[in-house]
């Protein structure tokens, strides 16, 4: 018997991904075969599933020479918001759990990172730097709403005054204007807001529980409002798909008040690659092939390259025509300044019960 065709077996409503990839760390795999019956056309809906992990810690480091920061949170594993090129996708692995559906519908959240991250940062020998939040996955992906996780290690960090940068494509960040406009106000927080395409049509099909386009840039405009600095990010660029939005990107974001602006190539890391290619297929039949040429013109002949410095920009002459649109563009538009460093002189433990009164 033949395996059946991935998309007909796996589609359904509101997910980006088309199968659930076997896990790279499994014994065992299993196939799904077609045993005569014909598939059932009205796929159910899949619901979202969300377990609770007890965190031992919530501070990751890294010393990836790409990253301007060595050390981060991740209030959730896995991420509704389901962006099909999620880089992320291949992390799911490491559960027992497929970067595919799994990653969008089976979370983990960690209750109590924000207690943790309290115990953290009272260790007297901790050193401050920027803590960067939604490196891995969105932490105002829609869970978020309910379960609070990411205020919770919000006030946690406003309490020690701990600079923060904060990466989302999610309107809920608004919520927390309140804590994020005070935080500003010292100069220990920044966010980095991304938007792929303005095109709410492509939007929904590659990130389809993410806030509109339109959603977003309002977005930037109120937390702007706000004295918070926002950058646009234009994360990721698509060949041959989103790349010829570049230019409006920047300047809708520009006129909506964000301050900065950084781009970064579509990567396509293990697992995510097949996933892609899948989608492309389903989605863009008409110029799948050239899309994925693209991407493999960017990264050395093959659907990704990781090697430090080349992985985040890409290679080649698109690559460089790319980086000089972007380099005029937000010249003009007068978003290539950097924003200031977030500070760190300000940071202090706050007092706790039992410990000693200062004499002065």
């Amino acid at each position: 018997m033949e395996d059946l065709p991935a998309q007909k077996l796996h589609r359904s409503v509101g997910r980006a991904a088309g199968t659930n990839p076997a896990v790279r760390f499994n014994k065992l795999d299993t196939h799904a075969v077609d045993d005569g019956w014909s598939p059932q056309e009205d796929v159910p809906v899949l619901r979202t599933e969300v377990s609770d992990e007890v965190a031992r810690t919530v501070i990751s480091r890294n010393t990836s020479p790409d990253l301007s920061f060595d050390r981060s949170i991740n209030p959730y594993r896995g991420c509704e918001h389901g962006c099909i090129y999620c880089f992320a996708r291949p992390s799911h692995a490491f559960l027992g759990l497929s970067p595919g559906l799994d990653f969008e519908t089976k979370l983990i959240a960690r209750p109590n990172a924000a207690a943790q991250l309290r115990k953290e940062l009272s260790h007297p020998r901790y050193v401050p730097r920027m803590i960067a939040i939604g490196t891995n996955t969105d932490p105002y992906q829609p869970i978020e709403k309910t379960r609070l996780i990411m205020r919770q290690v919000l006030e946690v960090l406003r309490d020690f005054n701990h600079p923060v940068g904060i990466v989302t494509k999610g309107t809920l960040i608004e919520r927390d204007v309140d804590i994020l406009a005070s935080m500003a106000a010292k100069g220990l927080v920044r966010v980095g807001l991304s938007i792929t395409t303005l095109d709410p049509k492509t939007a929904r099909a590659m990130e389809p529980r993410v806030p509109t386009p339109a959603a977003r840039l309002r977005t930037i405009g109120r937390l702007a409002d706000a004295g918070i600095p926002v950058r646009v990010m234009v994360a990721p660029v698509v060949p041959a798909l989103t790349d010829h939005e570049l230019e409006a990107i920047l300047a809708a974001a520009k006129e909506a008040g964000a301050t900065a602006a950084s781009a970064v190539v579509l990567r396509l890391p293990r697992e995510v690659a097949g996933l892609f290619r899948d989608w492309v297929a389903a989605h863009y039949p008409d110029r799948a092939s050239r899309i994925m040429g693209r991407v493999r013109e960017l990264h050395g002949g093959k659907d990704y390259d990781p090697d430090f410095g080349t992985r985040m920009t890409g290679q080649g002459a698109w690559a460089d025509m790319l980086r000089q649109r972007f380099k005029l563009a937000t010249r003009k538009l007068e978003l290539d300044r950097a924003l200031p460093p977030l500070r760190t002189d300000l940071f202090a433990r706050p007092a706790q019960r039992g410990d000693q009164l200062s004499l002065f």
